[in-house]
């Protein structure tokens, strides 16, 4: 099943970058379809300066089951680098999980089931591609992610603050802080002897993978 792609360039030309990220995308599509069968996703690419991960000139943003917008930054100087290191194909296996787990169980509304959602697509990419972590699964040290932890009821309620968990707005928490904790949820699902099945990496219920990081990252709330 081919994945199709959207060209806007109302924001930005994007002629000289279409091949590239063509040949990125199909890299990623391949790369899914060695573990699960892949569903039919509309890809929107757009050239917008300004609104990318700055460290990287990329980003993406599922927006429902079979669509995904994914936004580079060619004039951004870490573009390139990112691009040469994978980082374009990356992103988009963390999309299209986002997409079938959204056609599946829903990306969730709890913090809990956000957690997951989000660590589940970055560990999916780790696990396709042998790759470590990325900047923001990897962003606060041991003692800062025990230091934030949510506890119990703001991990099962519904209300959360995404882009101050997520993004650190509002200075509460840390930049990244979600994106990182995610991540070790979901490795300790993992290392606690997981079903690695294609299915399960998309369907798993949140509350199965949190129940497993209880033993572990979750263990003091």
């Amino acid at each position: 099943m081919m994945w199709q792609l959207h060209w806007l360039e109302a924001s930005g030309d994007l002629g000289p970058w279409r091949n590239i990220v063509a040949g990125e995308v199909e890299i990623a599509r391949r790369a899914v379809a060695r573990v699960l069968p892949v569903p039919p996703i509309d890809i929107l690419v757009q050239r917008l300066p300004g609104e990318v991960i700055p460290e990287t000139g990329t980003t993406g943003q599922a927006i429902r089951p079979g669509l995904f917008s994914l936004t580079i930054d060619p004039d951004n100087p870490n573009f390139a680098p990112a691009l040469r290191d994978g980082d374009l194909r990356r992103t988009v296996v963390h999309e299209a999980h986002h997409c079938m787990r959204m056609a599946g169980p829903g990306y969730g509304w709890t913090l809990g089931e956000a957690l997951v959602s989000e660590g589940l697509a970055g560990q999916f990419v780790s696990h396709l591609f042998n790759s470590p972590p990325e900047l923001w699964e990897c962003a606060v040290t041991d003692e800062v992610l025990a230091a934030n932890l949510p506890d119990n009821a703001t991990l099962v309620s519904n209300g959360h603050d995404h882009r101050a968990w997520f993004f650190g707005f509002g200075g509460r928490y840390p930049r990244w802080l979600g994106y990182t904790l995610g991540y070790r949820i979901v490795g300790d699902w993992l290392e606690a002897g997981a079903d690695l099945s294609g299915a399960a990496w998309i369907n798993v219920p949140a509350h199965v993978v949190i129940d497993a990081a209880r033993e572990r990252t979750l263990l003091n709330i």
